[in-house]
C-alpha cells in the first residue's frame, strides 16, 4: 500500500529481488508498522464485559487484515516426471506459516540435497508462493570411448552411474575419479577421464567417458641408501617391484604400485631378519616421479643395525604330551647361529603342526624373545599353553549345488567323533583338491564347537566346470596334420564318476575310445573302470607324390580294471583286456603268385619280410596288475609330491599270443623355494619277454602289434612312433627308359627324401623315458592370464627288436628272395623261382621288373639315448587350456623322425 503522492516502495522479501537500500528499508517499515500481525492478535486482551444497559455497545472492531509475509498458496512449476506433491514433500514451506528469506534459503538447500534437479528457485507473490524447478536429466547409457588395456567389463562394475538413473554432477565426478584410480592400480598414473554429456529427447542424457589411457608408468630406478652389508643388487632381487628393463619385457611387476611400495619393505625387513638382523628398519620409501612425468624412481632409506645370533633356545611345554627338554634337543636352531626369523616361524609351524597330530588342534604355540644388545644375543623360548585335545564334532559340506555330499565326504580322513589330526585334515585337502571339482587351494575350515573339546570341519566350496572339450593338432612332414578331440565329464550327475569320448584322426592313425569310471563302485571303497575302443594303425610309402597304404593295423577290445586301496597313498589295480587284432596289407600292391598255382601271397620283394611275418588275426587275453602309490598334492596341477607305478601283464589265458609284459613308472614334484618354480622328474621304461617261438630267420618272437612304440606325445621332438627300431624303403632313381641310374661306382642310386620313402616303425621289447622339467612362473600380469611357462629337457630311446631279414638288389636289376637268393622267371609260365634252369636244361630268365628296384634299410634299433629340450607355455586362454611346444633335438640315431613343434587347445563346461 502507499500514500498518495508518495513515492512506491517494493518490499518484496529480499529472497526474491535485489536489495533496499537504507531508506527504503525503513519506508517499508513505517508502511508495515500499522499492519496487525497474526501474533499482534493472540497477544490482544480478552474481551472484557459489556457495559450496563445504560451505556451503548461499542461499535465491533474490524477483522485483522492478513499480512504480505504470510503463505496463501504454494504453486510447483516445471515439473515433469516428479508430480508436484511429490517436490513439494522435499520441503518444509506450508502454507499459512510465514514466509522468510531464510525459508527459502533453507527450501532451496532442501531440493539441491535430493540431487533431482539441475536448478531451483522460489518467488513470492504477496503470499503466493512459486517453486519452479529444472529436473536433471535421466541417463540413457553409459559410453565409454578409448580404453584398450582396461575392457568394459573391468571398468562398468566401479561406476556407480547406471542407466535409467538420475544424472548429476557429483556422481560423474565420482566416477571420473573412480576410473583413474583403476589406472592407477595398472601403473598408468597420466590417465585422464573426460566426461561428456549427448541431450537426448524427453530429457535424457548419454554419457560419454573420454578416455586417454596414457602410457604405463614404469619404474626406472630404485635407490637404496643406508646398506652396508648387501649390495643394491641383492636387495633389488628379494623385492616384488624390478626396475624396468629389456630382460623384463613379460614381468607386470615393474609398473609402479603403491601397495606393492610397502610389500617390499616388508619384504626387505624379512630378508634382513632371516639373515640375522633383528634391529633392521626402513627409515623411509619414497617415489618421485621423473621430470617427463613417465617414470618413477624409488628411494629406500635403511638402518641396518648390528647381526645377532642365537643364544639360548628351548622350549617350554605346558602339554602333558610333550616334555619340554627333549623338544628343546630338537629344535632346528642351536646357541651360536645366526638369528633367523624364519626359522623361528617355521618352527613355530612345526611345534603347531606336531600338537596337531596328538589332537590339540588350538595348540597355541608363543615365541618368546629376550634380547641382549650387549652381546648381541636373542633368547628365544618356545611356549607351548596348554590346550584340552579335541575331537570332531561335525563335518559340514557347505556350496555343492551339483556335486552330491557323500563325494566330498568320502575324500575326508576324519569323521565325526574321530581325535583331531592336523595331518589327517592336510590330507584331506590334498585328496579333495585333487578331484579338482572345485575352486584351486581348497582348505578345510576349523571352527570351534559347542564345547572347548569340540571342532567342527567345514568344507566351503566353489564348483566349478568339470566338463572338458578338448581338440589337439599337431604337424609332421609326413601326416601334415594330425587332429584329435575328446570330450569328458570327470563328475558325472554330480557322483564322481567320469565319462568320456575320444577320437583322433591323422593321415597315420585313428582311433575311437569310450570310457567309464567310478573311483567308488557302490559307495565302496573299490574302484572300478572300463574302456571299449577301435584303433586303426596304418603306414604308407610315397611313389613320387603318390602316397600309398603298406599295412594295416585294426584293433578292437575292452579293457576292465578294479582296484582296492592298500594303505593312505597306495593301491592295488588288476585289469583284464581282450582285443582283436587285423593286420592286412593290400594285394594289389603286395600280393604275387609266388607258387605259380594262382594262390597269391605275401611277396618278401614287395612288402618286405617283417610285414610278412605280422599279417594275420588274433586274439589278445591280457590280465595285469599293479601297484600305484600317489602322495601328489594335486592330480590336476602339483606342485609336490610323487608318484610311483610297477605293473604287469600276462598275456595267454587263452587267445593266440604268450608274452610277460613289465613297466615301471616315477615321478616325483617340488616347489623350489619361495619363488613359485615348480621342478619336476619323470622316469619310466619296460620289457616284454617273449613266450612263445616263432620260426623263421629274422622273425621276432614278440608280434609287431604287441612291441612298445615311443614318439610324440610321450617323447616331445619326435613324431608318433619316431623313435626306434625302423624299416626305410627306398626305390632306385629311374631314367627315362626305366633303368636304374648309376653312381660313379656302377651301384644303383635312391631315393632318401624322408618323404619319398616307406617308413615302417616296427617298434622294440625295451624302452625307457626320462623328463626333467621347470615350470616358470611370471609376474602377476600374466598369471592373471593364466601364462606357465616351461623349460624341459627329455631322454629316451627303444630297442630289442629280432634284425629282419631284408629284401636285397645290390646290382640294382636282380632281384632276390629273403634268404638272398637270385630269382628267376619261367619264360613260358612267367612263374617266379629260384632255380636257374629247368629239369630239361631250359635256362629260365633273370627276373628283372623294372621300376621295382628297391633297397631296404634296417635302422634305429639302439639303447643309445636320444635328447629334446626345448620351452613350453601353458595358457588358460578365454576359450580353453591352450598347450605349446617349440622342441630341439640335441642327439638322435639315425632314422629317427623329428618334429618341432606341437600344440594343444581344448575348452571346460
Amino acid at each position: 500500500m502507499s500514500q498518495t503522492g508518495a513515492t512506491p516502495v517494493n518490499c518484496t522479501p529480499a529472497s526474491q529481488r535485489a536489495p533496499l537500500r537504507l531508506a527504503s528499508l525503513l519506508a517499508c517499515g513505517s508502511i508495515l508498522a500499522g499492519v496487525p500481525t497474526l501474533a499482534d492478535a493472540q497477544s490482544q486482551p480478552a474481551p472484557q464485559p459489556a457495559a450496563p444497559a445504560a451505556q451503548p455497545a461499542p461499535a465491533p472492531a474490524p477483522a485483522p487484515a492478513p499480512r504480505a509475509n504470510t503463505i496463501r498458496t504454494i504453486t510447483v512449476v516445471g515439473a515433469e516426471r516428479l508430480e508436484p506433491t511429490t517436490i513439494l514433500s522435499y520441503v518444509r514451506l506450508r502454507v499459512g506459516q510465514e514466509y522468510t528469506a531464510a525459508a527459502a534459503d533453507e527450501a532451496i538447500k532442501d531440493l539441491g540435497a535430493t540431487e533431482l534437479f539441475a536448478n531451483s528457485s522460489i518467488r513470492n507473490d504477496n503470499g503466493n508462493v512459486v517453486i519452479t524447478v529444472t529436473e536433471n536429466p535421466v541417463i540413457n547409457r553409459i559410453v565409454l570411448e578409448g580404453n584398450k588395456r582396461l575392457k568394459n567389463d573391468k571398468i562398468v562394475p566401479e561406476i556407480k552411474l547406471a542407466p535409467r538413473q538420475i544424472f548429476t554432477r557429483s556422481k560423474v565426478r565420482a566416477d571420473v575419479a573412480r576410473i583413474i584410480e583403476l589406472y592407477k592400480r595398472q601403473g598408468r598414473f597420466a590417465a585422464k577421464v573426460e566426461p561428456k554429456l549427448v541431450q537426448l529427447p524427453q530429457n535424457r542424457v548419454d554419457i560419454v567417458f573420454e578416455i586417454s589411457e596414457g602410457p604405463k608408468s614404469k619404474v626406472r630406478q630404485i635407490n637404496i641408501l643406508g646398506n652396508e652389508k648387501f649390495s643394491d643388487g641383492e636387495l633389488r632381487g628379494e623385492m616384488v617391484t624390478k626396475q624396468s628393463r629389456l630382460t623384463s619385457f613379460f614381468s607386470s611387476n615393474t609398473s609402479y604400485d603403491p601397495d606393492r611400495l610397502a610389500f617390499d619393505q616388508q619384504k626387505l625387513r624379512q630378508f634382513y631378519l632371516t639373515e640375522g638382523y633383528a634391529d633392521f628398519r626402513v627409515v623411509s620409501a619414497v617415489a618421485e616421479l621423473t621430470p617427463d612425468q613417465k617414470d618413477f624412481i624409488i628411494t629406500y632409506v635403511v638402518e641396518e643395525g648390528e647381526r645377532y645370533n642365537f643364544g639360548e633356545v628351548k622350549v617350554d611345554s605346558q602339554l602333558r604330551d610333550f616334555d619340554s627338554e627333549v623338544m628343546s634337543t630338537q629344535l632346528p636352531m642351536k646357541e651360536g647361529d645366526f638369528y633367523n626369523a624364519k626359522t623361528v616361524e617355521d618352527t613355530v609351524e612345526q611345534l603347531t603342526e606336531l600338537a596337531g597330530r596328538y589332537g590339540y588342534a588350538f595348540a597355541d604355540v608363543q615365541p618368546r624373545f629376550k634380547r641382549d644388545p650387549d652381546t648381541r644375543k636373542m633368547n628365544v623360548t618356545f611356549i607351548l599353553r596348554e590346550a584340552p585335545r579335541v575331537y570332531v564334532e561335525r563335518v559340514d559340506i557347505n556350496g555343492n549345488t551339483l556335486t552330491q555330499d557323500k563325494v566330498v565326504r568320502r575324500e575326508f580322513r576324519l569323521a565325526e567323533g574321530d581325535a583331531f589330526n592336523s595331518l589327517a585334515v592336510q590330507r584331506t585337502n590334498a585328496r579333495v583338491n585333487s578331484l579338482a571339482y572345485f575352486q584351486e587351494n581348497f582348505e578345510v575350515k576349523q571352527v570351534e564347537g559347542s564345547a572347548p573339546d569340540r571342532i567342527i570341519l567345514e568344507a566351503n566350496v566353489e564348483e566349478k566346470p568339470t566338463g572338458e572339450l578338448q581338440f589337439s593338432a599337431g604337424f609332421s612332414s609326413i601326416e601334415q596334420f594330425i587332429l584329435a578331440g575328446s570330450i569328458r565329464q570327470r563328475n558325472f550327475r554330480g557322483r564322481g564318476q567320469t565319462i568320456g569320448l575320444s577320437v583322433n584322426y591323422s593321415q597315420f592313425s585313428r582311433s575311437a575310445q569310450v570310457s567309464f569310471s567310478d573311483p567308488y563302485v557302490f559307495d565302496r571303497n573299490i574302484s572300478g573302470g572300463i574302456d571299449i575302443y577301435r584303433r586303426d594303425f596304418n603306414s604308407f610309402n610315397f611313389t613320387g607324390n603318390d602316397r600309398n597304404t603298406t599295412f594295416q593295423q585294426a584293433t578292437t577290445g575292452f579293457s576292465m580294471r578294479a582296484g582296492v586301496p592298500l594303505t593312505e597313498y597306495m593301491a592295488l589295480i588288476g585289469s583284464y583286456t581282450l582285443n582283436y587284432d587285423d593286420v592286412s596289407l593290400d594285394e594289389s600292391l603286395f600280393f604275387s603268385d609266388l607258387n605259380g598255382d594262382g594262390t597269391t601271397e605275401c611277396d618278401p620283394l614287395r612288402a618286405g619280410r617283417f610285414l610278412c611275418d605280422s599279417i594275420g588275426k588274433r586274439l589278445s587275453s591280457i590280465v595285469g596288475l599293479s601297484l600305484n602309490y600317489n602322495s601328489l598334492n594335486s592330480r590336476i596341477r602339483p606342485s609336490r609330491g610323487k608318484t610311483i607305478s610297477l605293473s604287469s601283464e600276462f598275456a595267454g589265458l587263452g587267445g593266440d599270443v604268450r608274452y610277460v609284459r613289465f613297466r615301471g613308472r616315477a615321478q616325483q614334484f617340488w616347489n623350489v623355494g619361495n619363488s613359485g618354480f615348480i621342478f619336476s622328474v619323470l622316469a619310466e621304461g619296460g620289457t616284454i619277454i617273449p613266450l612263445q617261438d616263432r620260426p623263421g630267420a629274422g622273425v621276432d618272437d614278440v608280434l609287431l602289434t604287441d612291441r612298445f612304440f615311443l614318439g610324440e606325445p610321450q617323447f616331445r621332438g619326435f613324431a608318433i612312433r619316431g623313435v626306434g627300431p625302423r624299416i626305410l624303403t627306398q626305390q632306385s632313381i629311374l631314367n627315362a627308359v626305366g633303368q636304374p641310374v648309376l653312381d660313379a661306382n656302377g651301384n644303383p642310386t635312391y631315393v632318401t627324401q624322408r618323404n619319398q620313402v616307406r617308413d615302417d616303425a616296427i617298434g622294440g621289447r625295451n624302452y625307457y623315458l626320462g623328463r626333467a622339467e621347470l615350470e616358470i612362473p611370471l609376474g602377476s600380469g600374466a598369471r592373471e592370464l593364466g601364462l606357465r611357462p616351461s623349460i624341459w629337457a627329455d631322454v629316451g630311446a627303444l630297442w630289442g627288436v629280432e634284425t629282419p631279414v631284408l629284401t636285397v638288389n645290390p646290382a640294382g636289376n636282380q632281384q632276390r628272395n629273403a634268404d638272398g637268393q637270385l630269382l628267376y622267371s619261367i619264360v613260358a609260365t612267367g612263374v617266379v623261382t629260384t632255380a636257374a634252369t629247368q629239369p630239361d636244361g631250359t635256362v629260365n630268365a633273370r627276373l628283372i621288373v623294372p621300376g621295382t628296384n628297391i633297397r631296404e634299410l634296417f635302422l634305429g634299433n639302439s639303447p643309445s639315448p636320444r635328447i629334446t629340450a626345448g620351452i613350453g607355455v601353458n595358457w588358460n586362454s578365454p576359450f580353453g587350456p591352450f598347450r605349446i611346444d617349440f622342441a630341439q633335438t640335441i642327439r638322435k640315431v639315425e632314422g629317427d623322425d623329428e618334429r618341432r613343434f606341437t600344440f594343444n587347445v581344448g575348452t571346460q563346461f
